[in-house]
């Protein structure tokens, strides 16, 4: 009995020390969410599937390479929300177009390209 309640807490510490580490994955909806309003409104000048330059450049795997390649700039949550608002000289300024929970989710499904 004393055995069977040992493995019964070593089988639950395993089961919770598996999921601590973990961070929480990127919410399905809203990378589905984001999906649609990337291929409606960013697809015109971006690839999702491609790093390869359209008339802005490919986004598939941007949270990998860490950095911008127009400025060297960190990508970060907020950057991306920041270049997506805001466009430089060659994007246009999305705040006018996209509401801030389209802008969030479209940050959510590139993360996961």
């Amino acid at each position: 009995m004393i055995t069977a309640g040992f493995v019964g807490i070593l089988g639950a510490g395993a089961y919770f020390a598996a999921g601590a580490g973990k961070t929480a994955g990127p919410n399905a909806a809203a990378v589905g969410r984001g999906k649609t309003v990337f291929q409606q409104k960013c697809s015109v000048c971006h690839y999702d599937n491609s790093e390869q330059k359209k008339i802005g450049p490919g986004l598939k795997g941007l949270s990998k390479r860490g950095t911008f390649s127009v400025n060297g700039n960190k990508i970060t949550d907020e950057s991306l929300k920041t270049w997506i608002e805001n466009g430089d000289q060659l994007m246009p300024p999305f705040k006018e177009v996209l509401e801030p929970g389209q802008i969030k989710d479209v940050i959510a499904y590139v993360k996961t390209l």
